[in-house]
């Protein structure tokens, strides 16, 4: 389907799931709900996380926790502690941060942080890095 043909409506609601993934990305670390998000582009929290779903495959909430265990992997193998990763990336639970690093890495992040201190591979350059440690949505780690 070419642009053309797309409904202006439809590229409208595109454009606003855009800024919000955007957002996220650039907020990552702030109070962040569904509502708030929702908000700010003017839909409802529903359809706001209906569309996001339909466009990124995965819900805001969960784009949200995946972007911020990202960056917590980066902040553990730079020798941070799994606290200060956890509420430097916005997360208010030590609980919740552990138990959602856990299903998209593998690992707990205490275990995470050891590996990376043990078997650090200096040299790497950090796009290669990034691509090799990027989490695994929905559940889909190797069980170790």
């Amino acid at each position: 389907m070419s642009p053309r043909n797309v409904p202006s409506t439809q590229l409208r609601d595109l454009a606003r799931l855009r800024r919000v993934r955007d957002r996220i990305d650039r907020d990552y670390a702030q109070p962040l709900d569904v509502e708030a998000l929702a908000h700010g582009v003017h839909m409802s929290a529903g359809h706001l996380s209906r569309q996001f779903k339909l466009a990124y495959g995965e819900s805001p909430y969960s784009y949200l926790m995946t972007r911020r265990i990202e960056r917590a992997m980066a902040l553990l193998r730079g020798g941070a502690s799994v606290t200060d990763a956890c509420f430097a990336v916005g997360c208010a639970s030590l609980g919740t941060f552990s138990t959602r690093f856990t299903e998209l890495v593998g690992m707990p992040p205490s275990a995470y942080r050891a590996q990376q201190v043990d078997g650090a591979a200096p040299g790497i350059p950090s796009c290669v890095e990034k691509q090799v440690t990027r989490p695994v949505r929905n559940r889909e780690a190797p069980v170790s």
